[in-house]
């Protein structure tokens, strides 16, 4: 059954001041009539936007680190012309601070008068998960126009961050147990599974999207049955947890990994439980129970938050299994990937050490700074200093340390997750490799950020960033339209090849074939597990083919 999308016409800018914007076009904006809502958006000469949709219950109170609710079918014309709140999160480069826990909203992005389609002409739908650490950042730093262009559907979506998101503890594992617990929630456990499980809230808001994406995406145009999740960083970590996680089987039917596979060997629920319970002791909940948990403010979570950061758990629920062992062993959601990483990764990081605490690497102190950075005695670190040598100066010892956290967090974790599900699924490598990618994010650094952490964003989307963005020069022009058409094309048909891009091949072990996102054009390498000395780090940290 077809929904439609009555798009009129209407100049507007994604970033423009949505106020504004909102004032203008609430009257004569695209209409959505959806199962959820009708919803009244903003059409740009290119776009109809339709932003701020509420899609799950605000997580407030006593639903506060509990699975998210469906929202209430909205009623009367919904204005989705402004974006809403986002996630609470602490000031960063990267996000923007805020406090508001009713942050559950979705934004929709279709083609400028798609009109009516029937059920074979309906398009590609891409859903994306933003970055930062599942600590900070917001749905609305993306502008997916050049995506749009395509002829796909993308969707953006904020989920829980921080403690608010991934804290597990047993006060609230226990509660889950309970068979009673969230009875009526979309992730309520199936008949006979009780076991206690806290945390990965963020990953059962982003499932709630998806199913969201499921019963409306067709009045926007939107395939319901072909949904590529993707995201960067976190996101793509979380797209890793979504691939291994049964909650997420049948939501989407491919998934696009950009430099997510920092963490494939997940921690226990046991262990996240105990940083719970250092988090509630710290945030002066000796008591230790939920109820006490709920009574912080929001500020009082933030500031409380676990300083190494968070990641997903193995809870045995949400996820069942680590990520390196779903993939390992075929129990996933098989469907066909792209999975990749930047060739410098680890130099943003080195930057916001420098930048931001005062953490210079120097010839004398760089045995200590690995250590650090890897998590490893310093007396261990001899090998890595043979292999990395840091040279004689503070440059030559940055840029070292950049390869050092670059091929050990990044990049060999993510040739290795290639290598586990290039043997269940299409699986497409690649590497972004443009050493003079704008850096927007960071001021200068004193060493060239190369191909960083998150630089490959700026090819594929419009950015809100800290600083004003630096335009692409022709050359990574001409990349970042080869990168939108790889990604809508794999989007549309599970290959990112199509007419007019360089060939990209599917990844196997014995051919070892990557594909090189360098300006002007992309080009096909195989040294990319020697490049970055994987067989020493895949021995040094246990990796194993099956």
């Amino acid at each position: 059954r077809w929904l439609p999308v009555l798009a009129l016409a209407a100049a507007s800018i994604l970033m423009a001041a949505p106020g504004t914007r909102a004032r203008a076009m609430a009257a004569s904006g695209p209409l959505a009539i959806t199962e959820d809502g009708i919803f009244r958006g903003v059409a740009t000469p290119t776009m109809s936007e339709f932003l701020g949709i509420r899609y799950a219950q605000a997580p407030v109170g006593d639903l506060r680190w509990r699975p998210p609710r469906r929202a209430a079918r909205a009623v009367g014309i919904q204005d989705a012309t402004q974006f809403a709140n986002h996630c609470p999160q602490p000031p960063s480069p990267f996000g923007v601070a805020g406090a508001t826990e009713d942050c559950l909203f979705l934004n929709v992005f279709t083609p400028a008068q798609a009109g009516a389609r029937s059920h074979r002409e309906r398009l590609p739908v891409m859903f994306w998960i933003h970055g930062g650490a599942l600590e900070v950042g917001e749905s609305d730093d993306y502008n997916p126009q050049r995506l749009v262009e395509q002829g796909v559907v993308v969707v953006t979506v904020n989920y829980r961050l921080g403690a608010l998101g991934f804290l597990a503890h047993p006060a609230l594992s226990a509660e889950a147990a309970d068979p009673d617990h969230d009875s009526d929630s979309d992730h309520a456990p199936a008949s006979g599974n009780h076991a206690p499980a806290s945390g990965n809230y963020g990953i059962m808001d982003q499932q709630l999207a998806l199913k969201w994406v499921r019963r409306n995406i067709a009045a926007f145009g939107g395939d319901p049955h072909n949904v590529t999740i993707f995201g960067e960083s976190a996101g793509g970590l979380s797209t890793f947890s979504n691939l291994v996680s049964p909650g997420a089987r049948g939501l989407f039917q491919r998934a696009i990994v950009e430099s997510g596979a920092y963490r494939l060997n997940l921690p226990s629920l046991a262990t996240a439980e105990a940083q719970g319970t250092a988090f509630a002791a710290a945030v002066g909940c000796a008591s230790q129970t939920a109820a006490c948990l709920r009574a912080l403010t929001v500020e009082q979570v933030l500031a409380g938050q676990n300083p190494a950061g968070y990641v997903t758990n193995v809870d045995g629920r949400v996820i069942p299994q680590s990520i390196d062992a779903a993939l390992a062993s075929g129990q996933f959601n098989r469907v066909p990937v792209v999975n990749g990483s930047n060739h410098d990764e680890w130099r943003l990081f080195v930057a916001l050490n420098n930048v931001f605490a005062g953490i210079i690497p120097t010839p004398g102190n760089y045995p200590q700074i690995i250590a650090g950075t890897l998590g490893i005695p310093v007396a261990a670190t001899g090998p890595i200093v043979a292999l990395y040598p840091p040279g004689t100066t503070t440059l030559s010892t940055e840029l070292a340390l950049g390869a050092v956290g670059t091929d050990a967090i990044f990049a060999c974790p993510a040739h290795f997750a290639s290598a586990l599900t290039s043997r269940f699924v299409p699986t497409f490598a690649y590497e972004f490799n443009d050493e003079n990618a704008p850096q927007d994010f960071l001021p200068p650094a004193g060493f060239p950020y190369g191909a960083a952490h998150a630089s490959e964003l700026q090819y594929l989307f419009d950015l809100r960033t800290a600083f004003p963005p630096t335009p692409l020069d022709t050359g990574q022009q001409q990349l970042a339209g080869a990168m939108v058409d790889y990604w809508t094309a794999f989007a549309a048909n599970g290959n990112p090849n199509q007419p007019g891009t360089p060939n990209w091949p599917t990844f196997n072990v014995a051919g070892n074939d990557v594909q090189s996102l360098v300006p002007p054009a992309p080009e096909t390498e195989s040294s990319f597990a020697v490049d970055h000395k994987c067989a020493f780090w895949d021995a040094a940290s246990g990796r194993k083919l099956p």
